[in-house]
């Protein structure tokens, strides 16, 4: 019986921590369109509009990992409105951008907002009374509205003119206003108690070890890289037109959801342990044969299998993470880490592919999924040893009642 004490996940719970987190991470997400819209507006080369998203990118990551022990405390619907309003500000200031420094400026800004929105977002995912639950429906629902954004702001630049999606943007960030108001906020104080009014156990925020921290963002840019360059590689590879490329991927995007829902599922049936490491290992596999393959079947069954096993995983992470911690610092800590590998792994896998080639890269990718699995796999089982002992005290309270 699980021994957590928190919000249930009702629908509002639901809709608040997909709507935080969705905004939260919609930078890194949409990024791709939001590169486009650099180059196009302000007739930039591929390495400046690059700048311009690793300055978005970047302030993200390092305001959520800033901001990770705050978004611990109470106040997370005060913190998520604030950084609302300060990515708002960036968005309206990216879309009335005249030169590209002030677009620059404009998305220091909106990076900034962004994790303070991502930070508290995340670490709300730990105060609710199922966190594997939690994060599979979170998660899902990201993915879903993500997808609309990635096909809204085009439209928006292509149908109203060059920046405007930026503007449906910050219209998000308005409309998301309400929604994150029934978002689980943190504990009252530094210690809470977990085993209830009868229980001694007390819950305090955990501090995330720096190969721990490593682990995740490596494990991010790997996986970050070798998406940005996954549509370049099936057409150059396996002679798919480019269209046929980006339908297998956006299908693989949206059969990936599957994963969100096997994780669990997995970790339920045999121990997150083992069912992290598959997914892992499974990955890591996928991800290589992507990248090394010329055949467009193999091609299309390694990116189906390798986007759902990221989302395995990811979902097992952040479960993982919220049983250790139920103040939500090492959910927020493990999220800006990831960021920070998001804004690194197209630089990184771009200049290993130009350096060393495909064969070199496939290699690489699948090398570091592995080491950088590492750590994560050690917080795995921290995870089921203190899911263990907090379901222990339940159910003892009830053979004596």
């Amino acid at each position: 019986m699980n021994a957590r004490s928190g919000s249930a996940l009702t629908f509002g719970v639901a809709v608040a921590l997909i709507a935080g987190i969705t905004l939260g991470n919609g930078g890194a997400n949409v990024m791709p369109v939001f590169v486009d819209d650099f180059a196009s507006r302000f007739g930039l080369p591929n390495s400046g509009a690059g700048l311009v998203a690793a300055t978005q990118l970047m302030a993200t990551a390092v305001v959520t990992l800033l901001l990770a022990k705050r978004a611990a405390r109470p106040g997370r619907v005060l913190m998520t409105r604030f950084g609302l309003a300060l990515s708002g500000a960036g968005f309206l200031g990216a879309t009335a951008a005249s030169s590209p420094v002030t677009l620059v400026l404009a998305n220091l800004v909106l990076g900034a907002g962004l994790g303070a929105v991502y930070a508290a977002a995340t670490a709300a995912l730990a105060a609710t009374d199922d966190a594997d639950k939690a994060s599979a429906v979170t998660i899902s629902g990201t993915v879903g509205v993500t997808a609309l954004l990635i096909m809204g702001v085009p439209a928006a630049n292509h149908g109203l003119g060059e920046g405007t999606g930026f503007l449906l943007m910050a219209l998000c960030c308005l409309l998301a206003w309400p929604l994150i108001r029934r978002l689980p906020d943190g504990p009252a104080g530094p210690a809470t108690p977990d085993a209830g009014p009868a229980g001694t156990a007390v819950t305090t925020a955990a501090r995330p070890s720096v190969v721990l921290l490593l682990g995740t963002a490596l494990l991010w840019t790997v996986t970050q890289g070798a998406w940005s360059y996954a549509s370049v590689l099936g057409r150059q590879h396996t002679g798919m037109s480019h269209s046929a490329v980006s339908a297998v991927l956006a299908i693989s995007s949206v059969v990936a959801l599957v994963g969100a829902v096997t994780g669990p599922v997995a970790a339920r049936r045999f121990g997150r342990m083992r069912s992290m490491a598959v997914f892992t290992t499974a990955q890591a596999l996928a991800m290589a044969a992507l990248v090394l393959t010329h055949d467009p079947v193999l091609f299309t069954v390694a990116a189906v299998l390798w986007q759902t096993c990221q989302l395995a995983v990811l979902v097992q992470m952040l479960a993982a993470a919220a049983l250790i911690d139920p103040t939500g610092r090492l959910v927020a800590s493990l999220s800006g880490a990831g960021a920070l590998g998001t804004g690194i792994g197209p630089l990184a896998v771009g200049a290993v592919l130009d350096a060393a080639g495909a064969d070199v890269l496939g290699l690489v990718l699948a090398l570091g999924t592995f080491v950088a699995s590492l750590p994560l796999l050690k917080m795995t089982v921290a995870g089921t040893e203190d899911s263990g002992k907090r379901g222990l005290a339940p159910s003892s309270a009830a053979d004596s009642g």
